[in-house]
């Protein structure tokens, strides 16, 4: 496989089809409102943030993209509500004109016939590289385990704690991570919260959300609370906070 991985701003003609990849997110995850302080102009204003992926034996076709945000940090703690927080920070930084100080990767998407091909661990490691070479000796990323929606009412803590005979983590996506040289550090209990009435619910996900109480959905890491009185239902994600120290070359 002859990946070649760049950034937008070095291929602009990916601009146009960016967010057009077959991929493999649950429709509810585009509903989270904080992401357009983002993706609505990450083509203008993050270029050198988003790299791209395609293969040489089918040039011009989006095989993977990656996005990170750098952002102005309060304290040395990262942030409870993860990726809501660092996109937030992102951009307030950027219409404030604030120096930023750390960098936070947002997702690795790869197109769904190439899941499983070797794609996401060389995204990480361009990830890496590219933020380094932006001058940033940290990348942190509120990682998604992949693995987690299979049980959703297991605590956060309690799944990113669990490992393998080898010590390596249990979950195949933060493996990822650690094998690239990332270090879990915390759970970001409120890393992305989408709220919608029953009837956005039941079109992003097909389920009838007609009783209140936690409601288990597709592709989801925790179930979402639903209130049938109040007709709204909301849920709240948690991710886990994994560090990448950089070397500076």
């Amino acid at each position: 496989m002859s990946l070649r991985i760049t950034t937008l701003a070095e291929r602009p003609e990916f601009a146009s089809s960016l967010w057009d990849m077959d991929d493999a997110w649950p429709a509810f995850m585009m509903e989270d409102p904080i992401a357009d302080l983002f993706y609505a102009i990450a083509e203008q204003a993050y270029a050198d943030y988003v790299l791209v992926a395609d293969d040489e034996a089918e040039p011009g076709r989006l095989v993977a993209r990656a996005c990170m945000i750098p952002y102005t940090s309060k304290d040395a703690e990262l942030p409870d509500g993860g990726w809501d927080t660092v996109i937030r920070r992102g951009w307030l930084a950027r219409e404030r004109g604030l120096t930023t100080d750390r960098i936070s990767a947002l997702e690795i998407t790869v197109r769904r016939d190439r899941l499983g091909t070797g794609v996401s661990p060389r995204m990480v490691a361009a990830l890496r590289e590219q933020a380094a070479r932006l001058g940033f000796t940290e990348l942190v990323a509120p990682v998604r385990p992949n693995q987690k929606h299979l049980e959703p009412h297991t605590p956060m803590t309690e799944y990113a704690a669990r490992t393998r005979a080898d010590g390596l983590p249990y979950d195949a996506w933060l493996r990822v991570h650690v094998r690239a040289g990332g270090r879990i550090v915390k759970v970001a209990p409120r890393s992305m919260v989408v709220a919608g009435t029953l009837a956005e619910w039941r079109s992003w996900t097909g389920s009838p959300f007609d009783r209140t109480g936690p409601v288990e959905v597709p592709g989801a890491l925790a179930p979402v609370h639903c209130d049938v009185t109040h007709d709204h239902a909301v849920y709240v994600e948690p991710n886990v906070w994994v560090s990448h120290i950089l070397t500076q070359g």
